[in-house]
């Protein structure tokens, strides 16, 4: 349930068995941020509880292990799918619902290996991956601060009055973990934070997030948001709707590939993940390049996520853990 924290309490050797199990599994460090967020998690007291459950945020993905590291996914399932929406990248590691329209939030491990932030954005409706938030917390702390800033436009009412005081005593909480610096709250917090932070390392890829990668692609790719992200997008549908040029682009990727640059495989394969939408071609081609591509980046643990997803995308539900014993 939302805002409910069950399972066994996040003690060293609980903390210790899921990054074991985490790093064997999915080839991932976990970061510090995270086991802080399950620390702020079991420190919630009922009130603040309920106003994490009214935000309809919950804790998902690889935080379901704490209950338990060693639970096992169902039969003939990839464990290294719990958690993954059909349109995350391989480098996304689930770790959060967080709201309407498929809102989720992952640790984004563009390495292969350590976190370089949280990730997170919404399955059901057309917007890009947003890569604000540098931790857990802070992905919280937004959250929280978009529905404060929501009450204002509400009509005051007692259960308005009522529910401010629950988010207060939340953000009293959270900013005892993190995020304690930043004395905004509502509106200014959200001017302050929200959507400011570019990568510059990162190469432009259609799902808005970029890719970590260097040497040459196809359309002399500049890094993520310095370039126009619309009509990028608009010519690469253009090309993959083109039989003729989707052949073209993927002989290109395959060939510099083949010539030790795996750069256009890299954010081709990339771009026909996200913009798959069913369509077993993009399915396939997005299949053919990323595993060869992320394995000749030494991105191993990459390859293998890329290769188990292909064989799970028409899963109808991201949990495959198997149920808890009670």
């Amino acid at each position: 349930m939302h805002g409910e924290n069950t399972g066994r309490p996040q003690t060293a050797t609980t903390r210790d068995a899921v990054a074991a199990r985490v790093l064997r599994d999915w080839g991932f460090e976990l970061p510090d941020a995270l086991f802080r967020f399950r620390t702020f998690l079991e420190s919630l007291g009922p009130v603040e509880s309920r106003a994490l459950g009214e935000m309809d945020v919950s804790p998902a993905g690889v935080m379901d292990l704490f209950a338990d590291p060693a639970r096992v996914p169902r039969a003939g399932i990839d464990v290294r799918v719990h958690g993954r929406y059909y349109r995350d990248p391989p480098e996304f590691l689930t770790f959060l619902h967080g709201g309407s329209d498929g809102l989720h939030h992952g640790l984004w491990f563009d390495d292969g290996r350590t976190s370089r932030g949280v990730a997170s954005y919404r399955t059901h409706d057309g917007g890009g991956i947003d890569m604000s938030a540098a931790t857990p917390l802070e992905a919280v702390r937004a959250i929280l601060e978009r529905h404060w800033r929501d009450l204002d436009d509400d009509e005051q009412s007692d259960e308005v009055a009522a529910r401010r005081a629950r988010l207060g005593l939340l953000r009293e909480r959270l900013t005892a973990h993190g995020t304690g610096e930043r004395p905004e709250t509502g509106l200014a917090y959200s001017r302050a934070y929200d959507g400011g932070v570019h990568h510059r390392d990162r190469v432009t890829t259609l799902d808005g997030a970029g890719a970590l990668v260097t040497g040459g692609t196809a359309l002399g790719r500049p890094p993520q948001h310095a370039v126009d992200e619309y009509g990028f997008a608009t010519h690469m549908y253009a090309v993959f709707e083109d039989p003729a040029q989707f052949a073209a682009a993927l002989a290109e990727a395959r060939c510099r590939l083949a010539a030790g640059e795996p750069a256009e495989a890299l954010v081709l394969g990339r771009d026909l993940h996200w913009a798959s939408g069913g369509d077993p071609a993009r399915e396939a081609a997005a299949a053919d390049l990323l595993p060869p591509a992320y394995r000749a980046l030494g991105r191993p643990a990459l390859a293998a996520i890329a290769e188990s997803h292909r064989r799970h995308r028409g899963l109808s539900h991201v949990d495959v853990l198997e149920d808890e014993v009670a």
